[in-house]
């Protein structure tokens, strides 16, 4: 049929997924030979592009069951669009195989934007992150979703240790450092825990963002749950593939932080009275997060095979770096980083 530029793996799955989005060709005007890849990304989900006689083009998505289940997908999608904001639309559903038929929010990501901009283009581009990030927290209940507990926080910690320390490096941590490792994640647990409760999308980044007329197309959001009110803006302002200088970092956490004690965003008294509490807990977060991805990105190099995303270590230690020599109780990590980030310093990266 129409699907030249597709590879399948599973014939059985390519026949299923014909089947399934011919008969919507008359009902939405797709034009089935135009179909083509879109996107990919470190899950087993991918995006195609095909497009419409009737008017723009369409994104399918190809979501094989039992590595990727859609429900949550398309349960948060109607939360976005509920909310007022901009999310792709839900034309046709398939939760049994794991086919989607949705609007298409556009081609050019925020991270391809950022890169590109100027200052002022990109301050202007992340105050719209930031307002549709406070729009979302305000206006998504998050009594329906996966709570973010303490049990999940730790299992994510964990991904540091086993895929990073020792896959990655090869380093087997003496009995003295995995105690020092275990304070740290107690410390970040606690610190993440002890936050107010909103919906969290999990990778509020520029490259899930969608530059849009009407602000942010907002895309991966499938992991949502309900848990720590700094975990998205962390992610905005210390994202996997742009950096900025912390005065940057500060002056849009001051901005969001001004935007959410305004807007009704659950803060707690010392988060909501206390800047420098509400960016210590920020960076806490953000600790959290940056040690997580540094086990993901290994692991997706070696259980699946995705070399690229080591690229970016050296960016996860700088981060993970610079907030353990700011505080205290944090230091004792620097002595279990500086086996592997000085790697990335011989190589000519500085922290």
């Amino acid at each position: 049929m129409t699907t030249q530029a597709i590879t399948w793996t599973d014939p059985a799955r390519a026949q299923a997924f014909n089947a399934w989005l011919a008969p919507l060709a008359a009902q939405h005007g797709l034009q089935l030979h135009t179909l083509r890849p879109a996107s990919a990304d470190a899950s087993f989900r991918r995006y195609f592009r095909i497009d419409s006689a009737s008017g723009p083009a369409r994104i399918v998505m190809d979501a094989p069951p039992p590595q990727e289940d859609v429900r949550p997908f398309v349960h948060v999608a109607r939360l976005i669009l509920d909310a007022g904001l901009q999310g792709p639309e839900l034309l046709a559903v398939d939760e049994t195989h794991g086919f989607l038929l949705l609007s298409d929010l556009g081609q050019q990501l925020y991270l391809d934007a950022l890169r590109q901009a100027d200052a002022a283009q990109a301050d202007a581009l992340m105050r719209q992150a930031i307002a549709a990030l406070v729009q979302w927290q305000v206006r998504i209940d998050p009594a329906t979703l996966p709570n973010y507990d303490g049990a999940l926080l730790q299992r994510e910690l964990a991904l540091f240790p086993e895929w990073c320390v020792q896959r990655e490096f090869g380093i087997t941590w003496t009995e003295a450092q995995q105690e020092q490792w275990a304070r740290i994640a107690a410390l970040l647990t606690a610190s993440a825990l002890a936050q107010p409760r909103v919906a969290v999308h999990r990778d509020w980044m520029p490259r899930n963002l969608m530059v849009g007329l009407n602000g942010p197309g907002i895309l991966d959001f499938q992991d949502a749950v309900r848990g720590p009110v700094s975990y998205d803006i962390a992610s905005l302002l210390r994202d996997a593939f742009v950096s900025w200088d912390e005065e940057r970092e500060i002056d849009w956490a001051v901005r969001y932080w001004q935007q959410a004690r305004e807007a009704g965003v659950p803060l707690d008294g010392g988060l909501k009275e206390d800047f420098g509490e509400f960016w210590r807990a920020l960076e806490y977060m953000g600790l959290q997060r940056h040690l997580k991805i540094l086990g993901i990105f290994c692991r997706l190099k070696h259980r699946d095979g995705k070399d690229r995303y080591v690229q970016d270590l050296p960016r996860f230690f700088n981060y993970a770096t610079k907030v353990a020599m700011r505080y205290r109780q944090l230091q004792p990590l620097l002595p279990l980083l500086e086996p592997m980030s000085g790697t990335y310093v011989e190589q000519g990266y500085t922290f």
